[in-house]
């Protein structure tokens, strides 16, 4: 469980993330808003890219908010960013196997952790390939086998759907689906694409200009007149 009290975030005289208080439980829980609503400010606060004004965070009993980010990373928090991070000088195999370098595995170990990654994405074939020759889904999916790698607690996808086909979505729809399956962990899913927040995502929080305005079954937070109002562009929903 991932519990958020009172979480503030202000830069200048911009209040980024408002008293945000919200607990997720679920495998897989979606983050959506229009833009500027405080989304990625969140998943930056998660993190630890970002640090609030007041407020705590728990995730799975742990206070994380004293911690730095490695120790964050190494604890099991793991993050996808709008725009990968994927190094292209590198194989597919060491773009995953750099993440596993401070969690004190031996060499065989992170060897397997990364060989299983990379079949859970569907990248096996291509693991000997330069990253800087793949296509832009495959350059997501070595991001999402960084996520997935080393005994993940929270994963946080930031707009990992983004420019996709509709086959790519879906085949990025089965692999977020199967996460937690495969890890036992928590991912937290922004996207603008309603469509897989609710395929995949049990439940869903909706901000607002910085403000938690909903939070719940995702079918039942989508189909909320105030959610419609300020995130599906429905005038006639007051």
């Amino acid at each position: 469980m991932i519990s958020i009290e009172n979480l503030s975030v202000a830069f200048g005289g911009v209040t980024a993330l408002n008293t945000v208080t919200v607990e997720l439980t679920q495998p897989v829980c979606g983050i959506i808003g229009p833009n500027g609503a405080g989304k990625t400010t969140l998943l930056n606060v998660l993190s630890g890219f970002v640090l609030p004004q007041s407020g705590s965070i728990h995730m799975m009993g742990t206070n994380i908010l004293p911690m730095k980010p490695h120790r964050r990373a190494r604890w099991g928090l793991r993050r996808s960013f709008q725009k990968e991070q994927v190094v292209d000088e590198l194989t597919v195999e060491d773009n995953v196997l750099v993440l596993l370098d401070q969690l004190g595995l031996s060499a065989a170990e992170r060897l397997n952790a990364t060989a299983a990654a990379l079949d859970f994405v569907g990248l096996s074939a291509l693991r000997r390939a330069s990253a800087g020759g793949l296509n832009a889904f495959e350059r997501r999916m070595i991001e999402i086998a960084r996520c997935v790698v080393g005994r993940p607690r929270v994963i946080l996808l930031d707009e990992p759907g983004a420019g996709f086909s509709q086959g790519e979505v879906e085949k990025l729809r089965q692999v977020i689906s199967s996460i937690h399956d495969a890890t036992r962990s928590i991912t937290l899913l922004i996207d603008h694409d309603v469509d897989l927040i609710q395929a995949v995502c049990r439940e869903t929080m909706v901000l607002d200009f910085g403000s938690l305005i909903a939070v719940g079954d995702t079918a039942s937070v989508l189909t909320d007149q105030k959610v419609r109002a300020v995130y599906l562009g429905m005038e006639d929903a007051a």
